[in-house]
C-alpha cells in the first residue's frame, strides 16, 4: 500500500492550499485518515483525523482553518487550508488505520510528504 500526498506550495500569509492524499489500497474506505505535519526540528503532529463515519477532530492550531474530506470512491483524502500562517510551514503527510492507530500517529511507514511554505 502507498501513500502519496500532494498539493503543497508556497503561498503568503492568508492564503490557501488544498492538499491531497492518494492510497493505492482496497481498504482505505474501511480505515479512518489522518493528516500530520512535521515542521523542521518538530516531531511530527496529528493536524487533523477523519473516522470512518466522518466524525472528525482537529487540532486547536487549525480549527476553524483546515478542513479533513475523504472520497472513498477515488479512494483519496484532502485537507483544505484556508486562512494560511506562517506558522504552518511544515512537510505534510498522510496516513491510514484504525483510528486509535491515527490518533497516536503510530505507524510502520510514512509515505512521501508534501512541503507547505507559509511566508508573511
Amino acid at each position: 500500500v502507498q501513500l502519496q500526498a500532494s498539493g503543497g506550495g508556497s503561498v503568503q500569509a492568508g492564503g490557501s492550499l488544498k492538499l491531497s492524499c492518494a492510497h493505492s489500497g482496497s481498504t482505505f474506505s474501511r480505515n479512518a485518515i489522518g493528516w500530520y505535519r512535521q515542521a523542521p526540528g518538530m516531531n511530527r503532529e496529528l493536524v487533523a483525523a477523519m473516522s470512518t463515519s466522518e466524525s472528525v477532530n482537529y487540532a486547536d492550531s487549525v480549527k476553524g482553518r483546515f478542513t479533513i474530506s475523504r472520497d472513498n470512491a477515488k479512494n483519496t483524502a484532502y485537507l483544505q487550508m484556508n486562512s494560511l500562517k506562517p506558522e504552518d510551514t511544515a512537510v505534510y503527510y498522510c496516513n491510514v488505520g484504525p483510528i486509535r492507530r491515527v490518533v497516536t500517529g503510530i505507524f510502520d511507514s510514512w509515505g512521501q510528504g508534501t512541503l507547505v511554505t507559509v511566508s508573511s
